[in-house]
């Protein structure tokens, strides 16, 4: 997971950078007369976003097409719920008759958009893209504040990393907690992966069959069964779109044990949480309704016996038997069949990851920054990896400031009771990036 983003051919509306300093102000432009499709929609965005305006009237069909209402609805909502109501368009800066960049005041924060309309009457919305929100006044006490206030548990930390002496934690709440991390658990197989090209064992132009399918491999998922494919191409699929196809492929491929063995070496605060490491198929088919007795055996076994069970019992634990619906009304099993780890941990993972000094796998890490355009733009380096699925988010970065400081920052949300917000957790996960002092 990463940030959430609703886009298509024709349109997109998400979260995201900055005020650009060539903009035209223009704080009364709601109420100034208007004559261009692309200023009437312009002045009619905050409307929009509160829902007095229907989608159908501002809206291209193109667009509802492929983002539905009650999507728009939605992340309009999230977005209010984040940073309050929209107020007026503040600044516009056109890049064509039919294209520009404006910004809109909220109530606790500023947001950047990209607003496209048609170059026919009667001048419809075909693009729209939040690019960023700044909030107005923001602190880590007040990061903090909304951290607690979030639904089942949650926590972060920030660290700045020393080369010599101690790490320093910036901030931090309830950072020693075990969550669900969702694919965060990738990287603990991308470190092993470096280590193992670094003793020469492997290299990153080796080439493997993508030989494991799994659920949800958003890059893979039409591929044939066995395709050749380079390490350097599997671990960029695992870690940029998080496939789990090229996941599952690269840890049979490098040992489960061999990747347990790396977890031990760079430490975790409760192994035996993590322990045995699944593979992203085997989860979810421990979770789905037809391995309802498997899951039992599974949850009542000492890990020995655990592993016993995954040895054992690889029919019940393939792809055939993941139940996709399984998924869709909430959170599965997320506090006994996961991947756990504290941000702590998290943090030492990526300092273990940055002292390897592997170029080649920091390249991998920052190819998805996660962040704002304008956000990771004021770093000299941003590696990144999120998880997600219902119930579940987990967000982290390894950052390098351009005065040439290193630092960490780790944040998970859980919530077996209901979905959490992706685009509220983002967000929030920006603005923690957003105060560090570089």
């Amino acid at each position: 997971m990463s940030r959430l983003f609703l886009m298509c051919a024709a349109a997109c509306l998400s979260a995201c950078a900055t005020i650009s300093p060539n903009s035209v102000i223009s704080p009364a432009i709601a109420q100034s007369a208007v004559s261009s499709p692309l200023e009437q929609r312009i002045a009619a965005l905050p409307a929009v976003l509160k829902g007095e305006i229907a989608p159908a009237d501002y809206f291209d069909a193109a667009f509802l097409a492929a983002v539905p209402a009650d999507q728009l609805d939605a992340v309009a909502k999230s977005i209010i719920a984040q940073y309050g109501q929209p107020l007026t368009v503040v600044t516009i800066d056109k890049k064509s008759p039919t294209s520009a960049t404006i910004t809109v005041a909220f109530e606790k924060a500023v947001g950047t958009f990209n607003i496209n309309v048609t170059d026919s009457a009667p001048g419809k919305v075909i693009g729209l893209l939040a690019t960023n929100f700044a909030a107005t006044g923001d602190s880590l006490e007040k990061i903090d504040a909304d951290f607690k206030a979030l639904s089942g548990n949650a926590g972060f930390v920030i660290t700045a990393l020393n080369d010599s002496g101690p790490n320093t934690v910036v901030a931090e709440y309830n950072a020693a907690t075990q969550f669900g991390i969702g694919s965060t658990f990738k990287l603990y197989i991308l470190a092993e992966l470096a280590s193992q090209i670094e003793s020469k064992e492997r290299s990153w132009r080796d080439v493997a069959p993508l030989a494991h399918r799994s659920f949800s491999s958003a890059a893979t998922d039409k591929w044939p069964k066995d395709t050749p494919v380079t390490l350097a191409t599997l671990a960029l699929q695992m870690i940029s779109v998080s496939d789990n196809s090229a996941t599952d492929t690269l840890l049979h491929l490098l040992g489960r044990t061999a990747v347990e063995r790396k977890l031990a070496q760079i430490g975790h605060r409760a192994p035996d949480k993590m322990l045995p490491f699944l593979s992203s198929v085997e989860a979810f088919a421990l979770k789905s309704a037809a391995n309802t007795d498997l899951r039992n055996r599974y949850l009542a076994a000492s890990e020995a016996q655990q592993r016993g069970i995954i040895n054992t019992q690889q029919e019940k634990l393939g792809f055939d038997q993941v139940d996709s619906q399984a998924f869709a009304g909430g959170p599965v099993y997320i506090d006994t069949i996961e991947w756990f780890a504290a941000p702590y941990d998290i943090v030492e993972l990526l300092n273990h990851m940055r002292r390897t000094r592997n170029d080649k796998m920091l390249e991998v890490l920052a190819v998805n920054p996660g962040l704002p355009v304008a956000t990771a733009a004021k770093w000299g380096y941003v590696g990144y990896k999120g998880g997600s699925e219902p119930g579940v988010i987990s967000m982290s970065y390894l950052l390098h400031s351009k005065s040439g400081q290193w630092f960490a920052v780790s944040g998970s949300w859980n919530d077996p009771a209901k979905a959490v917000d992706d685009f509220k957790f983002s967000s929030m996960m920006t603005r923690l990036v957003q105060t560090i002092e570089k």
